[in-house]
């Protein structure tokens, strides 16, 4: 059996895997590596409230080090179907580049060391260690019956990861431009300001919600933090501010307003949270309430020899030194990082969620001789 890697990942975009969704993505996936001798555990988990889950963990080889690689199947909408110059789920190659939802977030990369594997297995005399595989139909959602319910009955049996990649898209342009090592912490905080309805032309009677909610959000202004060597600046952004209030003569009864942090290691969620609440008590305003989520905390892996080799397999490959970044959003890394050291490294991300998404197809082949390489130096 040889893989091919372009048909392999347009054979997982075509299957359809909107999130929650899971489409027949995983056993496109679990097919291929079960002819590798992968051994293959499909995993699903519900928690009430939410949608059930697939997963798959499927593993090569029984000695340590376990090398990991993470990733999700389940992709965002297409959006505006008719906005495509190609149908979303079709996989097709056009002018060098494959195009179809999930192509740069991401199946591509999920194909790549899935014939990463395979040339490694067959090339090597003797492996000394394991391949494993944790693949989710639940990053692109709430993230609650994925990776981590993984991790847990990972450790339930008594199995460990010693070292992961996760292939997300972490190139702005270029192939081989940076490597996540860290990512930031998301807080997101969901104020509601009570007031007292009324007529506007009455407002003795009344209490205005919307304006205690001005003096609140404006104590959320002045900067968090100037960041550190490894991170930007914290940044706090308000997402929503909602009324829901038709008529023009009535005072509101309560106002809603939503705002989501990332944050640095300057922070823990708890120090974050003293901080804010702190500045919001000092608008003086008196009925109000905040509730909390926490999606993520910030995470930095040190340089260590999954960074070293994953360096070194990329600059053999490209010709580029990547930058070690902690910049952009959150993944699974953020659940990964309590188990064992972990970096992220895929493809380009210019394209991904967006309409047409695609990436080149020559970035793909390479991204797979990167995985390879790295298996070989991680394993040889």
């Amino acid at each position: 059996m040889t893989l091919n890697v372009i048909s392999l990942a347009q054979d997982l975009i075509r299957a359809e895997s909107v999130t929650p969704d899971p489409g027949c993505a995983l056993d496109v996936l679990e097919s291929a590596l079960s002819g590798l001798g992968f051994t293959c555990h499909r995993l699903i988990f519900s928690e009430e409230g939410t949608p059930d889950v697939p997963n798959l963990y499927a593993r090569y080889g029984t000695a340590s080090p376990n090398i990991c690689f993470a990733g999700h199947t389940d992709v965002v909408p297409v959006g505006a179907a008719d906005h495509w110059s190609v149908e979303p789920f079709t996989a097709q190659v056009k002018d060098g580049q494959l195009y179809g939802r999930g192509a740069a977030d991401m199946k591509a990369a999920i194909a790549s060391f899935t014939v990463a594997a395979e040339r490694y297995i067959n090339a090597a005399s003797d492996i000394n260690g394991s391949i494993s595989f944790l693949i989710t139909g639940d990053e692109e959602g709430p993230a609650i019956n994925g990776t981590r319910k993984v991790l847990k009955w990972l450790q339930e049996r008594g199995e460990e990861l010693d070292y992961c990649l996760v292939g997300e898209p972490t190139n702005p342009n270029a192939l081989g431009e940076m490597i996540k090592i860290g990512r930031r912490g998301s807080l997101h905080g969901f104020i509601t300001t009570h007031g007292t309805q009324g007529h506007v032309a009455y407002p003795h009677l009344a209490h205005n919600p919307i304006t205690d909610m001005v003096k609140l959000l404006a104590t959320l202004e002045a900067p968090l933090d100037d960041g550190n060597a490894h991170f930007q600046p914290s940044n706090l952004e308000i997402v929503d501010m909602h009324v829901g209030n038709e008529s023009h003569n009535v005072v509101p009864a309560e106002a809603k307003a939503r705002f989501n942090v990332r944050f640095n290691s300057v922070w823990t969620p708890e120090s974050l949270k003293e901080e804010l609440t702190t500045r919001l008590q000092s608008a003086g305003v008196e009925r109000y309430s905040v509730d909390w989520w926490v999606s993520g905390d910030s995470f930095i892996t040190t340089p260590c020899s999954l960074t070293e080799a994953l360096s070194d397999a990329i600059k053999a490959n490209t010709g580029r030194t990547p930058e070690l970044s902690t910049s952009g959003g959150t993944s699974d890394a953020r659940f990964i990082k309590d188990m064992c050291p972990v970096v992220e490294f895929g493809l380009i991300g210019a394209t991904m969620h967006k309409i047409d998404e695609h990436v080149p197809v020559s970035a793909i082949e390479t991204l797979t001789d990167i995985y390879t390489d790295f298996l070989r130096r991680m394993l040889s």
